[in-house]
């Protein structure tokens, strides 16, 4: 029987599930229709095609991202702020594995709605960087940097890189504190400099 009350916030939510379940990968318009309980032709009512259905459940991913992000910093600054930003990153990828995939993937830069979400995830990270008086290309580096090695670890994590008995979350950590402790060092040196040219 088809469910009632079909929108779009359904199908993609439906969509996360299944990608996290089995992988973005094995997400198919057949199988998102059956979960739906409808015929695979009224996707088409929602979604523009399978290609379609991927750039909105990346838009949907990266939105879910910047929220987890942005609840995690509220009431924090600084460092403080850092660290929950990141370890709300790791749980979010943990968490939805499928749906961080397909946030994850190159944006196409010409789509006006996915160049709009990739911004405001880095404009959550930009925010908090800016008690560390970080502006311009100096914060989109660190964010870039900051990213790199949020995304790396989540990578490796989930391909089973990480081999040691060791605690997972206590690396995660320290590698965050390594990064905070690296923004407070590098920046106060450069300012350094600059008042000293």
């Amino acid at each position: 029987m088809p469910r009632a009350g079909l929108d779009q916030q359904t199908i993609l939510q439906t969509a996360s599930e299944i990608a996290d379940q089995l992988g973005l990968d094995e997400l198919t318009l057949a199988m998102l229709a059956q979960k739906l309980g409808i015929r695979t032709p009224s996707l088409y009512n929602h979604v523009n095609g399978l290609s379609g259905l991927r750039k909105d459940l990346a838009i949907y991913g990266m939105n879910k991202l910047k929220d987890a992000l942005t609840r995690a910093a509220v009431g924090k600054s600084g460092d403080d702020a850092v660290r929950a930003m990141a370890e709300a990153y790791l749980a979010f990828a943990r968490e939805h594995p499928g749906l961080y995939e397909a946030a994850q993937r190159a944006p196409d830069w010409h789509d006006a709605e996915m160049r709009q979400a990739a911004a405001e995830v880095v404009e959550t990270v930009v925010r908090v960087l800016h008690a560390y008086g970080l502006e311009g290309e100096a914060a989109i580096h660190t964010v870039r940097g900051f990213r790199s090695l949020l995304h790396g670890f989540a990578s490796l994590e989930k391909q089973g890189g990480f081999g040691m008995a060791l605690d997972l979350d206590k690396s995660f950590r320290l590698l965050v504190d390594v990064f905070v402790s690296g923004i407070h060092s590098f920046y106060a040196n450069s300012t350094k400099t600059s008042d000293t040219e």
